[in-house]
């Protein structure tokens, strides 16, 4: 008898917020992780909470940089391969962010990068771990913003955008592949903090009460498409 490969996720802006929940959700089923932060401090700590409950390779760095996404991606393939991306690492382009009419664009480069072009690149990289695993999957993370107009988002709300048509795009041309992008809702996240700085965000859900509808939808692998977080059938509501 052979023993089942354990699986394996590759998880960007893993610190702390929505990735950080995430990642300790997927420990708790035993999954393995690679993890990615910008900042080390930060990526330790929570590396550090995450290896009580499964195997971490934490690796800080930015994800627009071409070596650092190579390490992610030869990090997981030591580990039998990827059988989940989840884009998560997202950035604002200023707090708060920008009009378009003010919108610094060395910043809206940045936001286009780290929101779309950085997901593509690491995609492209983790493809060929992610179709031959039976559970092969992307999940980027999006946002109403994406779907609806709010004046100020309009750099990160086109980016999102963006985001969301190359998954639909990627799901049509990688049919062995899931290819789900996902609208977690508000959360109370650093950067929900940094679109209304001083403003109190304590109204907004924790980043943990998204996990379970993310965790249903591992479970139930509905077909690629976008979706949103509390549409989902969480755990445990079956």
């Amino acid at each position: 008898m052979t023993t089942p490969k354990q699986q394996v996720a590759v998880i960007t802006g893993a610190s702390r917020g929505l990735g950080l929940a995430l990642a300790e959700g997927l420990a708790h089923d035993g999954w393995r992780l690679v993890v990615n932060a910008r900042t080390g401090p930060d990526l330790d700590a929570a590396a550090g909470r995450l290896r009580r409950l499964t195997t971490v390779t934490a690796i800080a760095g930015d994800v627009v940089d071409d070596d650092h996404r190579a390490e992610l991606a030869a990090a997981a393939d030591r580990l039998g391969g990827a059988d989940l991306l989840v884009n998560n690492a997202s950035t604002l382009g200023g707090s708060p962010p920008p009009t378009l009419a003010s919108f610094p664009l060395p910043a809206l480069l940045d936001t286009f990068e780290v929101n779309v072009l950085a997901p593509i690149a690491l995609t492209q990289l983790l493809l060929p771990q992610l179709r031959v695993s039976a559970a092969g999957a992307v999940l980027n993370v999006s946002s109403d913003a994406a779907v609806e107009a709010y004046a100020g988002w309009g750099g990160y709300g086109a980016a999102k955008a963006a985001l969301d048509h190359a998954s639909r795009v990627l799901a049509l041309e990688e049919t062995g592949v899931r290819v789900w992008a996902v609208d977690p809702g508000d959360l109370r996240t650093r950067l929900q903090q940094e679109a209304f700085p001083g403003e109190d965000i304590s109204d907004r859900p924790l980043p943990g009460t998204v996990v379970p509808h993310l965790l249903g939808l591992l479970r139930d692998r509905p077909p690629s498409g976008r979706y949103v977080a509390s549409a989902l059938v969480p755990v445990g509501a079956r």
